[in-house]
């Protein structure tokens, strides 16, 4: 068992030794930044074998034991598994006695906040949520883009200088997010992320249809100026055909759609009646415009939606893959 000295609740962590259960993509950059800010690593667990490959790279000379040893042996221990798995995992390991008192348990999933380790917390643990809203590659690159990365952070009050710590020593930026908003703060980063690798993997994959031969080159200083827009003027950063009420050129987006590429339909009229819908709240679309679109946005196959409100039809029935989860 660890002798290091034991965190301050209320205030810069002591140098600790730190612990991963969960070998993915996250769990190792994680405590390789601890690690560049002063702590150890001492023990990893994964079971894949992408996983226990991806700790040798990430951490070398970190032993792979089983999660038992790893709470055995740190004093913070990063639980870093998939947000279905992670109940059960601390009910688990509360109750078969691997957590100490006074030990440091760090999830990293963007859906819960502390409560998911009440388990661990009736036995003396110290719960913290540190997210990183950031996309994980597996490889040491995931550690340079932790500079400046936004940490979703929940923790008790009494918890909370010591998490900011954390964050702040991986390089990243706390941002408090309460308990309660978990859900609601993960929705709105899937939404923005998850989705925006659909949307582009879709683009790409039309632009070679039509012949483009370097479809990322094309679209690359598209999409980072449109991001960059976005993040500066939000919805006044809207332009296309949808915005303009141009139904025309939509009808033929629709049309060239349903022929080359028909299961990126739903999601091309999903979104261009999301679109629409805040260019009429923000006065980018003319009203007179508005109901040509409609017609085309009120497609057979997926439903019919409404410009500016839904009649609760268009994706209630799933026919546009609308009641999947992105995680």
């Amino acid at each position: 068992m660890s002798t290091s000295q034991q965190p301050d609740p209320q205030g810069r962590p002591a140098r600790l030794t730190v612990g991963v259960v969960g070998a993915g993509r996250v769990g190792p950059a994680l405590a390789a930044s601890l690690q560049l800010a002063g702590h150890r690593p001492v023990a990893v667990s994964g079971v894949s074998d992408a996983s226990r490959r991806r700790a040798e790279l990430m951490l070398p000379d970190v032993p792979l034991v089983a999660p038992a040893e790893v709470l055995e042996r740190a004093d913070l221990v990063l639980l870093t598994v998939p947000d279905d798995a992670l109940p059960g995992l601390v009910t688990g390991l509360a109750e078969t006695g691997a957590v100490r008192p006074g030990q440091l348990l760090v999830h990293t999933s963007g859906r819960y906040g502390t409560k998911v380790l009440d388990p661990a917390l009736r036995v003396g643990a110290l719960p913290l949520a540190l997210h990183p809203a950031m996309t994980f590659t597996g490889t040491p690159v995931d550690v340079q883009r932790l500079a400046g990365c936004s940490f979703g952070v929940t923790a008790p009050e009494e918890l909370r200088l010591a998490a900011e710590a954390l964050v702040i020593e991986m390089g990243g930026e706390p941002e408090w997010i309460a308990e309660q908003m978990r859900p609601l703060y993960h929705a709105a980063l899937a939404l923005g992320a998850n989705h925006l690798v659909t949307l582009v993997a879709q683009a790409m994959e039309l632009l070679r249809a039509a012949g483009v031969e370097a479809p990322d080159r094309m679209l690359g200083p598209l999409l980072g100026a449109a991001l960059d827009n976005a993040l500066r003027s939000g919805d006044a950063a809207l332009t296309g055909p949808v915005a303009r009420g141009d139904a025309g050129t939509v009808a033929a987006h629709v049309e060239q759609l349903r022929t080359h590429s028909p299961q990126t339909v739903a999601g091309y009229l999903a979104m261009a009646r999301a679109t629409a819908d805040r260019a009429l709240a923000h006065g980018l679309l003319k009203p007179e415009l508005a109901e040509d679109l409609l017609g085309v946005l009120a497609d057979r196959g997926v439903g019919t939606g409404r410009v500016n409100g839904s009649d609760g039809t268009d994706g209630t029935d799933g026919t546009d893959g609308s009641e999947g989860e992105a995680r």
